[in-house]
């Protein structure tokens, strides 16, 4: 049995709540450098450049590399054989939601959070929005994605029918991204969840978006979206040229046989998620 204290989880969420919204993961910076070399529009070239010295800027100033510090996702994979001490916590929510708390004071993280009915602000960034999810024996990890909302308002879920097939789910791909034109400050990457219910489809397509940089069994799949979705020439800024999406990633899960759940969730170029295991 492994046993984590509740000051070393709130500890291990401060310092990544903190450290992903001003360092974004070196595979996300490689496809900017690679996006701004291969540019040939002045404008969009221009801006990718802007982007880069941003990210510069971010780590050595340790600020925020966006205003828009998003709200915080988290993932967090427990197995059986891991005890967790919650101390003077009700739960293990509270003690990640302490932690993003502590994070995004230590972090000069905007306050994005708010009711929302009445729209009034929680001042702390919390809470987050948390999925647990089931781990090997004594793995105990923690997944994080900011997610900013000029991105997020740009998804879509459709409730599509079978006979779509796999043409129908490469159009409303494609299509969500021509909606979204520039508002999600492209390039984008982009999670698309293809099966299960509803709330599995989004829930797969946000789990995409963290899973980036790793195999995926679509891939070849995912490459050909990914060329359509470039060849919509919205481009970085939405001022035209090569790059609209960085990366795209699908996972999928069994589903019903009447029917088709499909998500598409974006991110911005700030794409900013990580992981610890503890």
């Amino acid at each position: 049995m492994k046993k984590i204290s509740c000051s070393k989880i709130i500890e291990t969420v401060s310092l990544l709540v903190s450290e992903t919204s001003r360092v974004l993961p070196e595979e996300v910076k490689e496809l900017l450098k690679k996006s701004f070399f291969h540019e040939d529009n002045a404008l969009s070239r221009k801006y990718l450049g802007i982007i880069l010295e941003n990210i510069e800027i971010a780590e050595k100033e340790k600020v925020p590399v966006c205003q828009d510090t998003g709200l915080a996702v988290f993932f967090v994979r427990q197995g059986a054989g891991v005890i967790v001490d919650t101390g003077e916590f009700p739960s293990l929510e509270d003690v990640i939601n302490e932690g993003l708390r502590i994070g995004s004071r230590k972090g000069y993280l905007r306050n994005s959070v708010v009711d929302p009915v009445d729209r009034s602000n929680t001042k702390d960034n919390g809470p987050g929005i948390i999925h647990f999810l089931e781990g090997r024996k004594e793995e105990f990890e923690i997944s994080l994605i900011a997610k900013g909302f000029g991105s997020e308002n740009t998804s879509a879920l459709r409730m599509m029918s079978p006979t779509a097939g796999k043409e129908g789910v490469e159009c409303f791909i494609v299509d969500t991204v021509r909606n979204a034109g520039s508002l999600p400050c492209p390039p984008i990457f982009v999670g698309v969840g293809i099966g299960g219910s509803f709330e599995k489809a989004a829930l797969l397509s946000k789990s995409a978006l963290c899973n980036m940089g790793r195999d995926s069994r679509y891939r070849d799949w995912e490459r050909q979206v990914l060329e359509k979705i470039n060849g919509l020439g919205i481009g970085a800024g939405g001022f035209g040229g090569r790059t609209t999406a960085l990366d795209l990633r699908i996972e999928t899960f069994p589903t019903h046989i009447a029917g088709l759940p499909v998500a598409v969730n974006i991110s911005c170029w700030a794409h900013r998620h990580g992981s610890v295991r503890l």
